[in-house]
């Protein structure tokens, strides 16, 4: 597959990185305060799903306030909410399924995209789609790291990126299994830690977490 530059340069940020910070929220105010504190915690991936309250504008604040970082969403189920997204400044775009029509817009504006796949069929068709790479969820239901290293054999050449069962102790399987990244939601954001605001425990988690998947690499 011939990679655009931005998609090489998104590949190289996972690689880098190696997780995402998935934030779901009902209040902006909250979310905002999630990604401050995993993005001290030395997260620099941050997804804001697009259901999320007031997505759009969190997602322009956020790129602001935090240039270092790369800020996209998830969670799009159409073609309106991918453009609409787009327009928003997200720098990265995944879906929970894999839609052809949304790959190809998210590819002819050369905005890397993620589509959610399961089995090797589908995963294989995403990524000839021109995904960027594809994102396998959820992941817990099919084995989890141990399906992520079963594909390694026929499909090592297609980067992925698990979700959906991923957690504080088992991140680091998935990538020594051959995962490109990790993506975290209420794992990394226990409900009763954002409830009370203790960002500081969440940061805690966050540093921790990087700790662990940089000492793979």
């Amino acid at each position: 597959m011939n990679l655009s530059k931005k998609v090489s340069a998104w590949l190289d940020l996972l690689q880098q990185n190696r997780a995402i910070a998935v934030i779901r929220t009902i209040q902006s105010a909250q979310g905002y305060q999630m990604a401050k504190a995993v993005v001290a915690g030395g997260m620099h991936l941050i997804e804001v799903t697009w259901n999320s309250d007031k997505s759009a504008d969190l997602i322009a604040r956020l790129q602001a306030e935090l240039p270092y970082c790369t800020i996209g969403t998830g969670t799009l189920l159409n073609l309106e909410q991918l453009n609409d997204a787009i327009a928003a400044g997200a720098q990265f775009l995944f879906s929970p399924h894999c839609d052809t029509a949304m790959i190809r817009a998210a590819v002819q504006q050369n905005i890397p995209i993620i589509p959610g796949a399961l089995s090797p069929t589908e995963i294989v068709h995403a990524y000839s789609a021109g995904a960027s790479c594809v994102k396998v969820f959820p992941v817990e239901a099919v084995g989890g790291a141990s399906y992520i290293k079963s594909l390694q054999g026929p499909l090592g050449h297609i980067p992925l990126i698990p979700t959906g069962g991923v957690t504080l102790s088992n991140a680091r399987d998935f990538i020594a299994a051959g995962a490109i990244a990790v993506g975290l939601a209420s794992e990394l954001f226990p409900k009763h830690l954002v409830e009370v605001e203790n960002w500081e425990a969440i940061r805690q988690q966050a540093k921790t977490l990087m700790a662990q998947l940089h000492q793979i690499q």
